[in-house]
């Protein structure tokens, strides 16, 4: 009697927009725990450290701060989802001053088109990124986001920190304060640093195959 084989096709097991999108805004998490913990925007007291991308990060066990940046990263989320996000930035800015000091620039792009159908998909997608490889780049960032003390100037007075969001080129903000997780958001500032007073340093990106995030700091040297 002859047996029935079943044929087993194998599929490479390519990234997804919505598996893009998870790995970028974790992303966003962490290196904005990063820069606040390492810039001293926040009490070293303010952070414990766990295991993440195959090294010790810090990240704030400040739960209003914790609050405040998981409800931005979730519309951040969205906005990766639906490919209108170009540029995420964190704004470092001098309380008494209100000058800006430093602007950590993220810059979005997406490189498959988000409404892209599955056939398209699987049609213009290179071979396969190994997740290895995506989570060394990230760590690449990581770390230089925790030795940006040997490069950026010290941060010696009380500062803030403002996450802008350029979609369609236009910079927005989460409105309110950090007292409550922002409920909308709204135009905004640029926040930019005078080009004349601006030294800038690129730092290294990431790419999923989806989303590719190139990373640079501004900051004001007077």
């Amino acid at each position: 009697m002859a047996t029935k084989q079943k044929s087993r096709s194998k599929q490479a097991k390519s990234i997804t927009l919505e598996g893009s999108t998870e790995i970028v805004t974790d992303f966003f998490k962490f290196a904005v725990n990063a820069i606040l913990y390492h810039r001293n925007v926040y009490p070293a007291d303010d952070f414990h450290m766990v295991k993440k991308y195959g090294q010790v990060v810090l990240v704030t066990q400040d739960l209003g701060l914790e609050r405040y940046i998981d409800t931005v990263l979730a519309q951040v989320k969205e906005w990766l989802n639906s490919g209108s996000i170009t540029q995420l930035v964190i704004a470092i800015v001098a309380r008494e001053s209100q000058l800006t000091l430093e602007r950590w620039v993220f810059d979005i792009k997406l490189t498959l088109p988000p409404l892209a159908t599955a056939e398209s998909q699987s049609q213009s997608l290179p071979a396969p990124k190994p997740d290895s490889e995506i989570q060394s780049e990230i760590r690449a960032i990581i770390k230089q986001i925790i030795s940006s003390n040997t490069f950026l100037p010290n941060l010696n007075e009380p500062t803030y920190f403002t996450v802008l969001a350029y979609t369609h080129d236009n910079p927005v903000t989460p409105a309110g304060d950090m007292s409550k997780p922002p409920s909308l958001w709204v135009d905004s500032d640029p926040l930019a640093i005078e080009q004349e007073k601006s030294q800038q340093v690129r730092l290294k990106s990431f790419d999923t195959q989806i989303h590719k995030i190139d990373a640079m700091v501004s900051y004001r040297h007077e």
